[in-house]
């Protein structure tokens, strides 16, 4: 206990002393990574910015997290990441980067955290090492440049793990407790995703702590009854409040927190498969996949075109998706096929996988000469706590039916403390060491090399043949260099070590940059050459990504100069496409590219709509606009639709009602009025019924509905009902004619009004 006592008083001392002045410019890189530009980003990724403009308005939205103003629908997420993007607007005022800067701010919090965890125990360059890998993790600052909650989320967890190590090395049962509750705070942003770290707090609190097992299991019993407690202390709150006095809550299929939380938020993404309201069958995980087929519809401005389009997703029908480049798709999403490889694979490689040869190679030294029943050192305790959080998170990526690419950042902790830990590591056994353990260092080297080679051949077309070969080059060249120089204890062999490692960060630290240079995707974010796609995967040869941010697409509303670009994208339409998602037929989600040689770098989204909205990029390529309207949504809204329906709004509650929260949201960011997402996010939610429609409509709430065709699973009949009991009002009214506004909240659709007495 002495000891321990000694121990807390030299970190006390320690931090008295002054900054590590090699951190700061390692904190200046994440913060330009993660702040530069955030301003031009005017909404985010729309759906949850349009929950913040909602949350703003009353406590009764800000508790629930609702997606509207009228508290009709949540959001699919819990609330708490939310919540601290209200404060956020609410002290800088309600604009695109203040919903962004609580998770940038994580994001540069992460770096400092990894390095306090790791300087301690593993040394202040091993710290700074895993800092820099942190900030030049490329997935890190994507995801952290946007309103996502997964930034925030790694933030959290990392606390969480400095408070466990903090309770071993005090053996205080106080920091036990508060290392478990963040752990329940966590739940409450992403629900079970936050559990993925607790195999390595298990492991390393019984591992590490010097006390007798009945206090372990006693204090581990404690603790996690806590957590338990804290995780789901909102959802209890929620789920026993009368639904009538609550928002509906978005993406489950019973109203209930707790299964959205272990359904879809839960075992869905392991299977990829949910039951989808109206249908018999399976298909993978609407909601968030719904995001990409809102993501690709395409505008249509001319029937002529319409009827085009109608014919070339006619004969796309029985292909499979390919990627934005035109080839090969690995998976939905590109997040690849599974398998034990899976995180080597193109689309999944370059968000997180720049270094995990060297962190295997780490690994091996690091538990080298370990024997199983100890004694451990302390290098070997905590080497174990990232090996924990490394391999279940791994496993999961490699088997999951349904994720996206930006969930990688939940295994870019370990990664950095591994390639950190394991710098040091592997230098000290390359220049003590004449055995096995000194060819550690350049093995790692070169397999790094290797596949950093591998990772960036697909984009020879965007980046072009140097800097692979010379990744490549300089990778083998210092490998064999340090193999003959073994041992030599002099400067030059010191430089070329640091050499070693430039090279292997350089690659890592472009990527990190894409979303900067591209442009980047606030909805489904990603790194790289096309990163402004938010699909991963080798851009198109076709156009210069870098001049259109989207591979020549172009956001609603502005026109592209070249009507016949072949890159741009159409959605299925509709009847048997296999490729629909809820309210569609029954293809498993999957989604298909048409088959027309005239339009080869076309690809098609699910969504079973004739709606050729076209796809929102995420900068606007207006030159005299320095706003980028991204979301994911279009952005974009009608004016002469919102002065059609202010002017003609007798008292309702809803400016209007729509199928799904992609026509919606733009209108509650732009207005700050409720707009009602009949079927939720996707358009597949059973909110609603005939019933409590016409009740809604006989009160005075509603009075009219846009209706595009899109997200009609589970909400057929209401549909229908309003086709047969409205008036379609005439599109001259309320349909803009000019080439550069959006025509309706989610490209062509109809505007229905309905009144009972």
């Amino acid at each position: 206990m002495k000891h321990m006592n000694s121990e807390v008083k030299e970190e006390r001392t320690s931090n008295k002393k002054r900054v590590d002045l090699f951190l700061v410019p390692i904190v200046l890189i994440a913060a330009f990574l993660n702040l530069f530009k955030i301003w031009t980003d005017e909404y985010a990724n729309a759906y949850y910015t349009a929950a913040v403009k909602s949350m703003l308005q009353s406590f009764h939205n800000f508790f629930y997290a609702s997606f509207d103003p009228g508290g009709y629908v949540t959001i699919d997420k819990p609330p708490v990441v939310f919540w601290i993007q209200t404060i956020s607007v609410k002290i800088f005022g309600f604009h695109g980067w203040s919903v962004i800067l609580p998770q940038a701010l994580a994001g540069i919090g992460s770096v400092l955290l990894l390095y306090v965890l790791i300087k301690r125990t593993f040394g202040v360059w091993a710290g700074r090492f895993a800092a820099l890998a942190m900030a030049l993790t490329p997935i890190v600052p994507a995801v952290s440049r946007t309103n996502n909650i997964d930034s925030m989320l790694v933030f959290t967890l990392l606390l969480a793990t400095w408070m466990l190590f903090r309770a071993v090395r005090t053996v205080k049962f106080g920091w036990v407790l508060a290392a478990f509750a963040m752990i329940g705070v966590a739940f409450n942003m992403k629900m079970l995703q936050a559990y993925m770290v607790l195999p390595a707090f298990y492991v390393f609190y019984v591992v590490a702590t010097k006390i007798t097992w009945k206090k372990k299991i006693a204090f581990l019993t404690t603790a996690t009854a806590l957590m338990l407690a804290v995780s789901v202390s909102w959802a209890v709150v929620v789920d026993s409040t009368s639904a009538d006095k609550r928002p509906y809550m978005g993406s489950s299929q019973t109203n209930s927190v707790l299964e959205l939380a272990f359904g879809y938020n839960g075992i869905n993404r392991l299977t990829g498969n949910t039951s989808v309201t109206g249908s018999s069958h399976k298909q993978p995980a609407q909601t968030e996949q719904q995001t990409a087929s809102s993501e690709t519809k395409q505008n249509s401005n001319s029937s002529a075109d319409s009827s085009q389009s109608s014919n070339q997703r006619k004969s796309s029908f029985s292909q499979k998706m390919q990627a934005p480049g035109g080839g090969n798709q690995n998976g939905m999403f590109n997040t690849g096929n599974p398998g034990p490889f899976r995180l080597f694979q193109k689309g999944l490689s370059d968000q997180i996988s720049w270094l995990l040869p060297f962190v295997i190679f780490s690994i091996v030294g690091l538990f080298a000469g370990v024997k199983f029943k100890g004694p451990y050192t302390a290098k070997q305790k905590e080497s174990l706590f990232w090996l924990a959080w490394l391999l279940p998170v791994a496993v999961f990526f490699s088997i999951a039916g349904f994720f996206h690419q930006y969930y990688l950042i939940m295994l870019a902790p370990p990664i950095a403390a591994f390639a950190g830990a394991g710098a040091v590591a592997l230098w000290s056994m390359y220049k003590q060491h004449n055995d096995w353990k000194s060819w550690l260092l350049p093995g790692g080297i070169l397999t790094t090399a290797a596949l950093q080679v591998y990772i960036m051949s697909p984009y020879v077309s965007s980046i072009g043949v140097a800097p692979i070969a010379g990744v490549g080059a300089l990778g083998v060249i210092l490998a064999l260099v340090l193999a003959i120089r073994k041992q030599r204890k002099n400067s030059l062999t010191n430089y070329l070590g640091a050499a070693a490692m430039v090279v292997l960060l350089a690659m890592p630290a472009y990527w990190a940059m894409t979303p900067i240079i591209y442009g980047g995707n606030s909805m489904l974010p990603s790194a790289g050459p096309d990163s402004s796609s938010g699909m991963g995967g080798p851009p198109s040869t076709a156009t210069n990504s870098k001049q259109s941010g989207f591979n020549g697409m172009q956001p609603p509303g502005i026109s592209s100069g070249n009507s016949s670009s072949n890159n741009q994208m159409q959605p299925p339409s509709g009847s048997s496409n296999g490729g629909q998602m809820p309210g569609g037929s029954s293809n498993n989600g999957q989604m298909q590219p048409p088959s027309g040689s005239s339009n080869s770098g076309q690809m098609q989204m699910p969504g079973g709509s004739s709606n050729n909205s076209q796809m929102p990029n995420s900068f606007s390529s207006k030159s005299s606009s320095s706003k980028r309207k991204s979301g994911g949504m279009n952005a974009e809204v009608n004016q002469k639709l919102l002065n059609y329906l202010t002017k003609n709004n007798t008292g309702e509650k809803y400016l209007f009602a729509t199928t799904d929260s992609t026509s919606a949201a733009p209108y509650i960011i732009k207005t700050g009025k409720p707009v009602m997402a009949m079927g939720g996010f996707s358009g597949s939610d059973p909110i609603l019924t005939v019933s409590k429609l016409k009740a809604m409509i006989k009160k005075g709430e509603v009075k009219y509905f846009y209706l595009s065709g899109m997200g009609k699973g589970g909400q057929s009949d209401v549909i229908t009902w309003i086709k047969e009991n409205s008036k379609e009002i005439p599109s001259s009214k309320w349909q803009s004619t000019s080439s550069s506004a959006q025509q309706g909240p989610s490209g062509n659709g109809t505007l229905y009004e309905i009144t009972l007495k």
